[in-house]
């Protein structure tokens, strides 16, 4: 008896189940409606066909090998609805817990996989039923392969192809390299429609038949139309074309059709909160009540055979192996593969990802369970060697360098490949960032993952730092072995791949250990919390953007730094002296000490206040307080000062920064550092470069493109005053930001009583000052010192912008009360930023708390705005040779070839600007020039 295969178009089936349902929330808050969808259809289709065997396939991701043929290919798809993104997790873990395959495979789309095992299958005998309704399928049709469109419940075979387009199954491909296609930006031949494409392959057979003849063709304007458009239909012909000769990633014989296992199956049911199916499986599979399982067994977004177990029973020992041959890591893959998910740790000899390299890997799978992989360490005191760029596997001769009993690191990487970047396998890391960052210099790219650090800075940021060691104190109650135990400190230090392996086994293993037992922890409070969607939206598809942007870098011309250097040097030079004659003699202006005896004592300049230590102090606030009252020695400490951090922090250090392999300066961001979900750079900190002095802004002249490419700025502006007008719901303002108006003027015009054509320079200054001083909850101290005027001035101005503006005051003292009942604030998005001292009984520090509170709904959604644009650009450009390269606080630098940078960064300002649907508009100021100074 022939067998028969059915093989599902998974991602048809989710958009279909999407826009068929209204919406629906599980008890976590995750948007299911899909997914709720999805099950139905697929119950739905078992019971009404007899498969013997039966798959789901998936597309892997928007990016394929037709990209690389035509990069505009489905560049105008839209994004997928905002609420259907954390469901597609879901989806496969849904067809998981059904217990059928869900296969995938990066680089290629669903309807290869499905043409591959299709013709493969029917090679083997099957007979193969494609459920789809995709016109690209109908290639496919043909003795032995139908199709099944399950929403119309109707066959497709020959006949309706030939109904369709007027020609059989095998000229379908030729008629759709002619027609072209629209959803897809397949361009085929202009002005040719699916009724003449089927005339010309009915006459000529095939799209070569066609093209050979194009001088035979009657019609003057089809004829010069095929004429010009030739290159173009070939390439269509290449794009809609099916691949069918992938190798197979999961057997044929691993389809045989089963009946789901209760113990996988009810416990998803139960999580999603989907009642009414639970009934129906527990009724056709006699299963038992959802209330005999955990509904912990699996967490939103995870593969369904990831499951949390309790913290409580967790076990007290643990068990680490040293793998250090093949057959023992082969284990381990093996194992990992079985249970779907994986926490793993890199060991490497950097801090800086960009300069690492590899020494070993650790891997865990259960708690309490975990192995350390070496394949890298040497005798101390060998030196570290010097990898080339282009030969990564390529190791040091043994006796010289490596110790023995460690795995050649070409053959370990061969096999910790497929599995970091299977579908079906969740990876778990603690700062994943880094550890994929390390991997893409061996050509690694982990998906799916998990970041027991996002997670828990999605829980609690603000409340405390996200290091592995301090979460396993707070959530396990163990002390980790820290890395100085293992390494030294100071001159004994050595590099990790000194490390003797019985320690680095011990130190290695736990971390991928921890890791695992904290993901056990964490994932389900962010469920309980109802945080999944910000984590699945934006927090998690966030890495691998920023993970690119950290591995491209950006270009700095060594030579202008030099000329600023040198400038800067002869400025500070000049200034030195200056001072020293305005002291009476020469002495250390770079040592505090001498500065306040020279001002306050030498000088006798009154307001100078001694510390504990007995020294005056010089900090900023008193020497700008000492310039406004005339004294001509304390503004040019102020500048020498300045002049001195941007040569040292920027002009002197920034040519160090230059990576020698790639010739460019690859910042670091900090996932998870700030209370507000902002971003935060480091090593170098390319965020902190002033902007508003002339000095700072010549920096940015540095950052360079290369020859050839622009750079674009792309910059919101005035996103926190618009959120403001949005949250505080402020008719004036908002009105002010739909109108385009000048916000400084009008609230000139308020503040002091005059007409927008009247605010002069200062009044616009002090309206400035006062609007983006409210934000940051400003007080009357610190607005008399930005403004020069006196306390009782500014509080005056402060009390008349409230009573202006009383929504902004209601609104601040609504956040504030907020703040002190919960602890935290939100977002727009949902993202919780903790406020510790808000309670605190020192009023100081309780003032400065609700400072922080009022300001950080405002900073914080625009920092998810922001990350949502990043997520929405990488997404775009990928089809394109535009890279994003940077984030600066509410701005994007991308990196562009000259003559696509009008069309780009159109793309970007309205992806940028569409980012949040708010009550007033958010504007995107857009620009291009050949280095990043020029282009802001």
């Amino acid at each position: 008896m022939t067998k028969k295969l059915y093989l599902i178009d998974g991602s048809g089936f989710i958009f279909r189940a999407y826009h068929s349902l209204p919406p629906l929330n599980n008890p976590a808050g995750t948007p299911v409606g899909a997914v709720y969808g999805f099950i139905n259809m697929i119950l739905k289709l078992i019971e009404g066909a007899k498969a013997d065997h039966i798959a789901v396939i998936f597309d892997a991701g928007r990016k394929t090998f037709r990209n690389d043929i035509y990069p505009e290919y489905k560049v105008h798809r839209p994004p997928p609805p905002e609420d259907l993104i954390p469901q597609f997790p879901l989806v496969r873990e849904a067809t998981i817990a059904l217990n059928l395959p869900a296969i995938e495979m990066a680089g290629f789309e669903a309807d290869d996989l499905i043409a591959t095992y299709a013709i493969a299958a029917r090679a083997a005998g099957m007979e193969v039923v494609i459920v789809s309704s995709d016109k690209d399928l109908m290639q496919l049709i043909g003795p032995g392969i139908s199709m099944y469109d399950g929403m119309k419940n109707k066959t497709i075979g020959p006949e309706q192809v030939m109904e369709k387009f007027g020609v059989p199954p095998e000229k379908v491909r030729d008629v759709l390299s002619l027609m072209g296609d629209s959803s897809d930006n397949i361009p085929g031949v202009p002005g040719i429609g699916p009724k003449t494409a089927a005339e010309l392959i009915v006459a000529y057979e095939t799209l070569e038949g066609v093209l050979a003849n194009v001088a035979n063709i009657k019609q003057n304007k089809r004829r010069e139309t095929l004429e010009q458009n030739i290159d173009k239909a070939r390439m269509s012909y290449e794009l809609v074309g099916l691949k069918s000769d992938i190798p197979l990633p999961v057997p044929l014989d691993s389809f045989a059709a089963c009946e789901p296992e209760s113990d996988t199956l009810m416990p998803f049911l139960t999580a999603m909160g989907f009642k009414s199916l639970i009934t129906k499986f527990q009724s056709k599979f006699n299963m038992p009540p959802a209330s005999a399982f955990s509904t912990n067994a699996i967490s939103a977004g995870a593969p369904a055979g990831a499951t949390p177990a309790t913290p409580a029973i967790a076990p007290a020992t643990a068990s680490y192996e040293l793998v250090q041959d093949e057959a023992a890591l082969t284990r381990w893959i093996v194992d990992a593969r079985a249970k779907g998910i994986v926490a793993f740790d890199t060991e490497t000899t950097s801090l800086n990802a960009m300069q690492a390299e590899l020494v070993g890997f650790s891997l865990c799978s259960e708690a309490g369970k975990a192995c350390y992989v070496p394949v890298g360490h040497r005798a101390q005191g060998s030196g570290v060697w010097d990898q080339k760029a282009d030969d990564l596997f390529s190791l040091p001769p043994e006796p010289r360098t490596l110790i023995p009993n460690q795995m050649p690191l070409a053959r370990a990487i061969a096999l910790l490949k497929p599995l970091l970047e299977d579908a079906s396998v969740l990876k778990i890391g603690q700062n994943i960032k880094y550890d994929m960052l390390v991997l893409r210099k061996y050509d690694i790219s982990v998906a799916p993952f998990d970041d027991t650090m996002l997670l828990s800075y999605i829980l609690a940021a603000g409340s405390h730092n996200h290091g592995m060691d301090e979460l396993a104190e707070l959530h396990l109650g163990l002390k980790t072995i820290k890395y100085d135990e293992v390494t030294g400190t100071g001159k004994a230090r050595i590099s990790f791949a000194e490390v003797a392996l019985d320690k680095a086994l011990a130190y290695a293993a736990e971390d991928a250990d921890i890791t695992f037992r904290l993901w056990q922890v964490l994932k389900p409070q962010v469920a309980d919390a109802k945080m999944l969607t910000l984590y699945e939206t934006i927090e998690r598809p966030l890495v691998p953007v920023v993970v690119a942007m950290e591995e491209r870098g950006i270009k700095v011309n060594k030579s202008v730094l030099g000329e600023l250097s040198r400038d800067f040097a002869i400025r500070m030079e000049k200034l030195e002296k200056e001072v020293h004659a305005l002291a009476g003699h020469p002495f250390n202006v770079a040592s505090p000490k001498q500065l306040g005896e020279v001002l306050f004592d030498e000088m006798s300049i009154p307001g100078g206040k001694k510390s504990k230590t007995g020294a005056y102090g010089t900090g900023a606030e008193v020497l700008e307080e000492l310039a406004e009252n005339g004294h001509t020695i304390a503004q040019r400490i102020l500048d020498w000062r300045q002049l001195a951090k941007l040569k040292n922090t920027y002009t002197d250090t920034l040519a160090e920064e230059i990576n020698p392999k790639t010739h460019r300066v690859h910042t670091s961001y900090s996932l998870a550092l700030t209370s507000t979900g902002r971003l935060s750079s480091n090593s170098p900190n390319l965020q902190n470069i002033p902007i508003r002095t002339e000095e700072g802004r010549k920096i940015r002249h540095a950052f360079v493109a290369e020859p050839g490419n622009l750079l674009i700025s792309a910059d919101y502006s005035q996103i926190e005053l618009r959120l403001l007008a949005h949250m505080a719901d402020i008719p004036v303002l908002k009105d002010a930001f739909r109108n385009g108006d000048d916000i400084h003027a009008i609230t000139a015009s308020q503040m002091f009583g005059v007409s927008v054509p009247e605010v002069n320079a200062d009044l616009r200054r002090k309206a400035k000052t006062i609007n983006f001083g409210i934000i940051y909850g400003i007080s009357a101290h610190g607005l008399a010192a930005r403004l020069g005027i006196s306390r009782g001035e500014a509080g005056a101005y402060i009390e008349r912008y409230f009573a202006q503006y009383p929504g902004i005051q209601a609104y601040m003292e609504r956040t504030k009360k907020f703040a002190h009942e919960h602890g935290y604030v939100e977002t727009l998005f949902g993202r919780r930023c903790h406020v510790p001292g808000i309670n605190d009984k020192n009023p100081n520090m309780r003032n400065f708390s609700e400072r922080a509170a009022i300001n950080a709904p405002l900073q914080g959604t625009a920092a998810d705005i922001i990350k949502r644009a990043m997520i929405g650009v990488e997404q775009d450009l990928s089809t394109t040779q535009a890279r994003m390269l940077l984030q600066v606080h509410d701005e994007l630098i991308i990196e562009v070839p000259e003559q696509q940078a009008e069309s780009i960064a159109a793309r970007v300002k309205k992806i940028m600007e569409d980012a949040a649907h708010l009550s007033v508009p958010l504007t995107v100021e857009a620009s291009h020039a050949t280095n990043w100074g020029d282009a802001h």
